[in-house]
């Protein structure tokens, strides 16, 4: 039984990572599947150590990827409607492109990075023109700003790649610590023996 949940903590840490690259808060579901199959497990494998780096890890990924992708932009002078319309377009590039390249699994990923950019520059391109009306800064705004998605993007990913790794090994049913166990402890003796020794004796 042990194995099987094992195998379902990949499938979950996997498509947490996966989640991630949409913008959506992957991390956290592979924080929450280490914390649920630690729990299953009776902490034999995945430890409170071992949850309190995860979680640290998530929000240092977290705070990565929204300085790198509001800094750009906000720099290059990006109105609220670009930060808006980069958020939204990163999305949807995500959802759009991820199946575009016909290889499996890095395909997918490649093509989601790749969704991820472009539409935080389309995104932040038309917000941005959408709010100002300057096709020039509307460009250079949305170039900011997808410049910086995509490095918040690489950095979150990488994060997660290290969390995948440390859960991974971390949670492998193999050795552990092994469970703590109530020793048995005999009942202290009576002298209930003696007593009826005595009596036979007497008769």
């Amino acid at each position: 039984m042990e194995f099987l949940g094992y195998i379902l903590l990949v499938v979950a840490l996997l498509a947490g990572l996966y989640i991630n690259l949409l913008a959506l808060p992957g991390l956290w579901l592979m924080v929450v599947s280490a914390s649920v199959y630690a729990w299953a497990t009776d902490w034999r494998y995945i430890g409170l150590k071992t949850l309190v780096v995860l979680v640290g890890l998530g929000l240092i990924a977290e705070g990565v990827e929204f300085v790198a992708g509001s800094a750009g932009a906000k720099r290059a002078g990006g109105s609220r409607r670009a930060l808006a319309g980069a958020i939204v377009g990163g999305l949807l590039g995500a959802v759009f492109f991820s199946f575009t390249i016909p290889v499996p699994v890095l395909g997918t990923i490649i093509g989601t990075v790749v969704g991820v950019v472009a539409g935080t520059f389309g995104g932040a391109t038309a917000g941005h023109y959408w709010a100002r009306g300057n096709s020039a800064n509307a460009l250079r705004v949305g170039w900011a700003a997808a410049r910086g998605r995509f490095w918040g993007t690489i950095y979150k990913l990488c994060i997660g790649g290290a969390m995948l790794l440390i859960s991974l090994w971390s949670g492998l049913p193999i050795g552990g610590t092994p469970p703590v166990n109530n020793p048995k402890v005999d009942p202290p003796p009576t002298s209930k023996p003696v007593a009826m020794l005595w009596i036979q004796t007497l008769n």
